[in-house]
């Protein structure tokens, strides 16, 4: 097999030996983590994999995984991180991690950075159109080969809603387990009430709409620590918190399924506004009321990142002088 098959296997003879010859099952989860450019993704991935290193830039696709033992002398089960640098700008990438192979055991965690609410909208619709398409052909293909998972998986999106949830028709929920993270709340919080009340709502809105857990976030702990707690149960199946906050002045966290439609309330427009909007679904009726408040910067600012052969981070001294001839 390849290489990437002889690592997973040495880590499964690692992890058995030391079961102490128990056949506990190891249970193997897979998240990748896209969304905002400078959002911290990677500083919520340290936090939960409990490393102190300081985070640098992602550029590309980055891996690093972690492991947990249920209880004492039990092999660990194992999750593996996906990070999608470069904001919208490398989508393309996010099929590398996402495999008939292990989409049973995938999920998604978007991260939005509050502060810039006019680029929110933007990377969110374009990094879920993108996942959910590839998703969608891999689903497709399984339908094939295998009914029974894909059967499974499509059944399983509507597992956080109870049975006569009244919004069970109205919802589209994707494909996999979805977190979306709002990060950088401190600087969020300092906002003009009104402002913050419209990207709240309207995030509630999408998450619930989407069936995805909703959260914000900042570098103080005990936020962190909420964080972790929806992260840890999509990598390590560690029981999901019951609590919830829908308070529009504190920070929001909604495990899925426990908000609703009747709740989160109108989009937070006059009617008359309302009227004048042309919108066919619900979904697009929430992006034009919040992008009337908030207007997206043109995405070709969202989309071309530095060359990263002129990253400091990557210098090579006898690369970049043949470089700098070759230019010449």
């Amino acid at each position: 097999g390849t290489l990437w098959d002889l690592a997973v296997a040495e880590v499964e003879k690692r992890e058995n030996a030391e079961g102490d010859g128990e056949s506990a099952e190891v249970s193997e989860k897979s998240v990748l983590f896209v969304g905002s450019k400078n959002g911290g993704k990677t500083t919520i991935i340290l936090r939960c994999l409990d490393r102190e290193e300081i985070p640098k830039p992602t550029l590309a696709l980055e891996y690093t995984f972690g492991r947990r033992a249920r209880r004492h002398n039990t092999p660990k089960d194992i999750a593996h991180f996906w990070e999608l640098g470069g904001g919208t700008s490398l989508q393309e990438l996010i099929r590398v991690p996402i495999t008939s192979s292990n989409i049973r055991a995938f999920s998604v965690v978007l991260v939005l950075d509050l502060s810039k609410p006019n680029e929110l909208w933007t990377t969110m619709e374009s990094l879920l159109q993108v996942t959910r398409s590839h998703v969608n052909k891999i689903l497709t293909k399984l339908g094939k080969t295998n009914p029974e998972v894909a059967a499974e998986i499509k059944q399983r999106v509507w597992n956080n809603l109870q049975k006569d949830h009244p919004d069970c028709e109205l919802l589209d929920p994707f494909p996999l387990p979805l977190v979306i993270i709002g990060s950088k709340y401190d600087i969020f919080h300092e906002f003009d009430s009104e402002m913050r009340k419209i990207i709240s709502k309207t995030l509630r809105f999408v998450s619930h709409y989407y069936g995805a857990s909703l959260v914000f976030t900042s570098k103080s702990e005990a936020l962190l620590l909420k964080t972790r707690i929806l992260i840890n149960n999509l990598a390590f199946g560690i029981d999901k918190s019951k609590s919830v906050s829908v308070d529009h002045s504190k920070p929001l966290f909604i495990p899925a399924g426990l908000d609703s439609l009747h709740q989160i309330g109108p989009p937070p427009a006059s009617d008359s506004d309302i009227g004048k909007l042309h919108a066919n679904t619900p979904l697009e009726l929430w992006k034009k009321v919040f992008e009337k408040t908030f207007p997206p910067k043109s995405s070709y600012d969202l989309q071309y990142p530095k060359d990263p052969a002129q990253d400091s981070q990557y210098a090579e001294y006898e690369v970049d002088v043949m470089r700098a001839q070759k230019n010449e």
